[in-house]
């Protein structure tokens, strides 16, 4: 049987790279700690990336990468408000599996490390000017723009109006994965969801018809909860296996 073909090492680094941030924090990623998960010399990251800089940003174009993956496998269906819920939810998800990449990806790890370019979203009706790093927010305005297609919003600037959710959940969740709404997903409930229905009441959706799009898109509530972390365990870290959504 032929040998499977490794991955290229600059790939491998990246890999390595993110394995080691989740597990021990920033703290943990070192040119030396990361080229050793591979096997190759220190020098590897200069090789490839002209240093740690470099490489905090190609992990964090790679973490943009993987999140826009994980929304774009969020159910898309004949209810647009749903998928506003839906998407949220994995917006969620991916922070609560993997919270140092989340952090990282949104500059709270350390202000400006591997940060991809920004742009003003109130100017330039974008989050960004890399591609890898806008494409998820382009989703949620996707959304937006069929549930005030569908009459369920009011026609108005539709990254303006998706600015406004993702403000919302962002906020949310940067919350949660410190901790703030404790680990049995209650929070969900108490006040994402309700922050969520009353905004999309407020942007011209009929209450009844967003609680039941909310309802709709919710999975199994154990599915919310979440492991407490070990005990000395660094705030963020992986807290180990979580429940998975089902399907």
């Amino acid at each position: 049987m032929p040998r499977r073909k490794e991955p290229p090492t600059r790939d491998r680094l990246v890999d390595a790279g993110l394995r080691l941030l989740e597990d021990g924090g920033p703290e943990s990623l070192s040119a030396r700690k990361v080229c050793a998960e591979i096997g190759a010399s220190s020098m590897a990251v200069y090789t490839y990336f002209d240093g740690m800089a470099g490489l905090y940003e190609a992990l964090t174009l790679e973490a943009f990468a993987r999140f826009d993956r994980r929304l774009a496998e969020a159910p898309r269906t004949t209810d647009p408000v749903q998928d506003v819920f839906a998407i949220g939810l994995a917006y969620r998800d991916y922070a609560l599996a993997h919270p140092q990449r989340y952090r990282l990806m949104f500059g709270a790890t350390a202000p400006g490390a591997g940060l991809p370019p920004v742009h003003d979203l109130t100017a330039e009706r974008s989050a960004s000017p890399a591609p890898i790093a806008n494409a998820s927010f382009e989703q949620l305005v996707t959304v937006v723009r069929r549930s005030m297609a569908a009459g369920r919003l009011r026609e108005d600037d539709a990254s303006a109006v998706a600015g406004q959710l993702w403000t919302m959940v962002h906020g949310f969740v940067l919350l949660e994965v410190s901790g703030w709404f404790g680990y049995d997903g209650q929070g969900v409930f108490d006040i994402l969801a309700p922050h969520c229905v009353n905004l999309l009441v407020g942007l011209g959706d009929e209450r009844e018809a967003a609680e039941g799009s909310m309802v709709a898109a919710a999975p199994d509530p154990e599915t919310f909860r979440t492991p407490a972390p070990a005990a000395g365990a660094l705030p963020g870290t992986r807290r180990g296996p979580r429940p998975r959504r089902p399907g």
